[in-house]
């Protein structure tokens, strides 16, 4: 017996539930070096080495001084000069000041650095004198970071389940961390189905398309923290099915474009059953992507939980906008959370509406609609979002010139201009 058909919302909770079970368990691990370290999610804490920063540094290019002493507004002496780079000077006289460099450690006995252009300097021939301009006033700390402001030697920077990017590469660089401890990706098999699919470089015959979905899901498992495995495409037959699914069920996850409407060869649902699968829903109320499958196949070991331990898998439309939306609507929080992210969601923005959308709508369906965004805000507005012109579904053109998808709730028949609107970033 099938799952009912569920709401986006009812949908979305259910796989997020899924989604927080998997995160919990812990994947297997793999060292990694810093270059390629990027995309994965880290498994172990990172903790700093040293005090972050190690020494009391300078925000400002200026002069190192007393605020107490700089507030009087008289002149100080000048007492050397620090570049970043440079060893700590000697301790800062009272009535000094020493010049100093952004990045470079300030002088023991100076609580702040007084900006260089709020200064005044004067030439004797001795030396120099500075003095701060009135009426500005110094606030001790104000201008440098403090040695351990921001983190005391093995304190933790990152929990594991950190998605790696640039700025936490940069940050275990700081802290001398050459390689990484990183969850091993997990592994997804990408099962298309369909007589009428013929291979990339193939010339299609009549009724023929090439197989678009097989390397468009590929590059989403990868950009979602997966390892891809691209099955050979599967015939509309039960025994072709039943094949590739066996060989599939090794893999983490299962993504099956395809097949899993109502028609006469829409198999999938019935294949997975006939391997045992758990279903969680068969359809969701939303436009693209109603036809989708959730389950679970029964795990290959003995386990005291099979369907936690088996592979998860999904039936995806066949139609490409369709198979992407559901993508990454339902199947990338699951990829997240199998990858051990800590962040297993898909992620949404809000934008203002720059047209009105058309009225054109099936009722009680949430609906995404390939859309292009700016993503730049203009005298502090919201970022500005179009509907991109499409012909349902199956068009890749419009796919391809759109950045997200305008989410359209099932309550709403359409938005006008200047609304403030959801778009699930792609």
């Amino acid at each position: 017996m099938t799952a009912p058909l569920l709401s986006f919302e009812e949908a979305s909770v259910l796989v997020a539930e899924r989604a927080s079970r998997l995160a919990s368990r812990s994947p297997a691990r793999e060292r990694v070096s810093l270059a390629h370290a990027a995309g994965r999610v880290l498994a172990h804490p990172l903790c700093a080495d040293s005090d972050q920063p190690p020494f009391t540094r300078s925000t400002r290019d200026g002069f190192a001084c007393r605020a107490a002493e700089a507030s009087t507004h008289a002149f100080l002496a000048l007492a050397g000069s620090v570049r970043a780079g440079d060893a700590p000077t000697p301790p800062l006289a009272s009535g000094s000041a020493c010049e100093i460099m952004t990045g470079a450690p300030v002088p023991d006995g100076a609580d702040a650095v007084a900006m260089l252009e709020h200064v005044e300097v004067a030439q004797v021939k001795l030396g120099g004198r500075v003095r701060l301009l009135p009426p500005r006033t110094l606030a001790p700390g104000e201008n440098l970071v403090a040695r351990g402001a921001q983190a005391h030697a093995g304190d933790e920077l990152l929990p594991a389940g950190t998605p790696i990017t640039a700025a936490q590469i940069a940050l275990a660089a700081s802290c001398g961390h050459a390689s990484l401890d990183v969850f091993v990706r997990p592994r997804v098999a990408i099962l298309t189905t369909g007589d009428e699919l013929v291979p990339v470089d193939a010339e299609p015959g009549p009724g023929q398309i090439r197989n678009s979905n097989a390397p468009m899901l590929a590059v989403l498992v990868a950009a979602a923290g997966g390892e891809p495995w691209v099955l050979p495409t599967a015939a509309d037959n039960a025994a072709a099915l039943d094949r590739a699914l066996a060989k599939a069920s090794e893999a983490d996850l299962l993504l099956i474009s395809g097949g899993v409407s109502a028609g006469k060869f829409d198999l999938v649902e019935p294949a997975l059953a006939r391997l045992g699968a758990q279903f969680h829903f068969t359809g969701v109320r939303i436009q693209p992507g109603k036809p989708l499958v959730f389950g679970e196949l029964p795990a290959r070991t003995t386990s005291a939980d099979q369907n936690e331990h088996g592979t998860k898998c999904f039936g995806l439309p066949g139609n490409p906008v369709s198979s992407a939306v559901t993508f990454l609507l339902f199947a990338a929080p699951v990829l997240a959370a199998l990858a051990g992210s800590r962040a297993p969601s898909p992620r949404f923005a809000l934008a203002q509406l720059a047209e009105s959308t058309s009225r054109s709508a099936r009722p009680g369906l949430t609906r995404f609609l390939p859309a292009w965004c700016t993503f730049a805000s203009v005298d502090g507005a919201l970022p500005s979002v179009a509907q991109v012109p499409w012909h349902g579904s199956g068009d890749l053109a419009a796919f391809a010139r759109s950045n997200c998808f305008l989410v359209i709730p099932d309550y709403v028949s359409n938005f006008e201009e200047g609304a403030i609107v959801r778009i699930l970033l792609s």
